[in-house]
């Protein structure tokens, strides 16, 4: 969508101080989130949203952004770049007010952005108070600016170094080993943050540059949301050619819709208010899905697939198998939510709803074969989800509210979740050394027989007929699917142990898919691990150890005296090789085990990820083995 320029009048007077910038250094989890790699990752983001909010405003088409070899990073952009006069109020010149004040910018009123993205503002003063080396270059009125800043500190005054026909900002900076735990940059992280940012701001041009490795990547879409929804469903078999696409501006308030339906049964729906992730939703995605619901049910009793007699589709009805990104761009912006990822601007709801019905019920109508195919599949939905609810019901009856837990399960003698944990061990050989292993006051364990189904290729109601699946829902607790309730989970710690070879990674794959769909608040909550057993044990004479890789083997052997015939290795090819003290030792007892954590630190490329690896495309799985297999593997036989 072309945006309005606004005023190119950018100067000194626009640019408002609110406070200083004491408590950065001290809190920085305050304002960049932590400071592990996220947190590393998002002062890049920071200094990259300041060229963002210049391309909004009408002024920049290029950013450039480069991780050097001693991973410090340069962001350069052709906006107008960052006043250099005086400040009116604060005597020094604006580009230094900028950053080194927190929240000094244009975005605070004053005419300097109609729009902006950003963590509110304190961009640019963050991150040169977390860098132990900063630097600033600004092309502007025919000349270069320069300044030098270490830790917030102003290190040199601001000096004219030259003339150029150029307009931009340059910023330099190397992130400061006394602030962060992790200090090398993930091309692959930011290179999703920047493409996401080229889909939202169509036509802008993004490079990422990788000194390190020489890697270089390219994100231009002249389609914009289209063209990110097309992303999206590239590894899913769409049930039509072309995303609809809708956008409008209404009361100054802009919003840009894709979406496209595909022949699987989840919804992903991501939406963003002034390109910030707004992974909690809000009134923009509750306008969208009761504009969706109301048009196809409005269209499908117009030509007569739904009577007038019969129940409407609901809402979820409607959003089986549906990809969509929301993009709204509004000039005062409420985020709500304990992580401020909720838009809480009561007008958008109606402007989104009003915008997107006007636009998917035009598109409907002049594409009646795709309007059937959408209206057959959302119909095909109710009526599964009616099967679902009432095995969910009968399910519920039998096994989910009943009072016995499954005849498999070892339970704990606790009761208190938060000190609870439940292994979901593999195969019954397995279970049995664990269940003598384990300490039962706060260690459940729930043997499973063989693989569970594939969810990613299953309706809920096929799923429930499952005895595994049951069994794990019923164990856990909490419900499954949309009725899943976290805080009724019996079990604060769900830890996948399987064996460490194709199959056991299989279960673990399939379980992980059954977590992320249907229960998916484990996942997000911080709830499920994978446990490690190792791979070797080596002795010698009476010494024993453990080694969980080759490297750690050949570090024994060493440590051990080196190889001789008193040397003994052996590979463990399953769980069930280990006995019960054995098992405790390694793999169970919290001093001594190692366990995963399992996160989603981000919701498309999880999705992303579940789609590859377990979707019905056999090309993008291929691809993907081929890509990650980096090394020869000698197997057992």
């Amino acid at each position: 969508m072309e945006q309005e320029k606004i005023s190119s009048n950018y100067d000194e007077s626009q640019i408002q101080v609110l406070e200083g910038l004491e408590a950065v250094r001290k809190r920085p989890g305050m304002y960049i989130g932590s400071t592990s790699a996220r947190g590393l990752h998002h002062l890049v983001y920071e200094i990259v949203d300041n060229s963002i909010d210049e391309a909004l405003a009408g002024y920049c088409k290029n950013i450039n952004v480069y991780i050097n070899e001693d991973n410090s990073i340069l962001v350069e952009d052709d906006g107008r770049g960052m006043p250099v006069g005086m400040h009116p109020k604060m005597h020094k010149a604006t580009v230094e007010v900028i950053m080194t004040i927190l929240h000094a910018g244009g975005k605070f009123g004053g005419g300097g952005y109609k729009v902006s993205g950003g963590l509110h503002g304190v961009g640019a003063s963050v991150v040169n108070a977390l860098s132990e080396q900063c630097e600033v270059t600004v092309y502007r009125e025919g000349h270069i600016w320069r300044q030098k800043y270490s830790r917030g500190k102003v290190l040199t005054e601001l000096e004219n170094v030259g003339d150029s026909d150029r307009t931009g900002t340059t910023t330099y900076f190397k992130p400061d080993t006394e602030i962060f735990e992790e200090l090398e940059f993930d091309f692959e992280v930011l290179s999703q943050r920047l493409r996401e940012l080229a889909f939202l701001n169509k036509g802008i041009n993004i490079e990422l540059f990788d000194k390190r490795t020489g890697k270089d990547d390219k994100y231009h879409y002249e389609g914009g949301i289209k063209s990110f929804v097309e992303y999206l469903n590239k590894n899913k078999e769409v049930i039509q050619s072309e995303p609809i696409y809708v956008e409008g501006i209404k009361d100054g308030i802009s919003v840009e819709v894709g979406l496209q339906y595909h022949d699987g049964f989840n919804e992903n729906i991501f939406t963003f208010a002034n390109n910030i992730d707004t992974a909690e939703g809000g009134t923009h995605l509750v306008g969208f899905k009761s504009a969706m619901t109301r048009v196809l049910n409005d269209y499908a009793k117009k030509y007569g697939f739904v009577k007038d007699n019969d129940k409407n589709l609901s809402g979820d009805d409607t959003r089986e198998g549906l990809t969509a990104v929301i993009s709204v761009k509004i000039s005062e912006p409420q985020f709500e939510g304990q992580t401020k990822t909720k838009l809480g601007n009561s007008e958008v709801r109606g402007i989104v709803d009003s915008i997107v019905a006007e636009g998917v019920a035009e598109f409907l109508e002049e594409n009646p074969d795709v309007a059937k195919t959408i209206i057959d599949k959302s119909l095909l939905a109710q009526r599964a989800r009616d099967a679902a609810r009432k095995a969910r019901e009968l399910t519920r009856k039998s096994v989910l509210e009943r009072t016995a837990l499954p005849g498999k399960l070892a339970d704990c003698s606790s009761k208190n979740p938060d000190e609870c944990e439940i292994y979901i061990v593999e195969g019954d050989s397995a279970g049995g050394s664990a269940k003598s292993g384990r300490n039962r006051s706060f260690q459940a364990i729930l043997p499973l027989r063989g693989k569970i189904m594939n969810v990613e290729k299953q309706r809920l109601d096929k799923m429930l007929n499952s005895d595994t699946i049951r069994s794990m829902i019923t164990a856990i607790g909490g419900n499954v699917g949309k009725e899943f309730d976290v805080t009724k989970i019996r079990y604060n710690r769900i830890i996948i142990m399987t064996d460490a070879d194709v199959d056991g990674a299989h279960i673990r794959t399939l379980l992980l898919t059954f977590f992320y769909r249907y229960m998916n608040k484990l996942v997000e909550d911080g709830h499920v691990y994978i446990a490690q057993p190792p791979l070797y044990k080596v002795s010698k004479g009476k010494k024993e150890a453990y080694a969980y890789t080759d490297a750690e083997m050949e570090q024994v052997i060493a440590e051990f005296g080196g190889r001789d015939n008193t040397l003994g290795i052996q590979r463990y090819k399953g769980l069930g090789e280990m006995n019960a003290s054995q098992l405790w030792d390694t793999t169970m007892d919290p001093e001594k085990r190692i366990l995963l954590k399992v996160g989603i630190e981000d919701a498309m490329l999880a999705d992303e990820m579940f789609t590859i690896l377990m979707g019905d495309k056999v090309e993008p799985r291929r691809d993907f083995i081929q890509e990650n297999a980096t090394q020869v593997v000698n197997l057992d036989i």
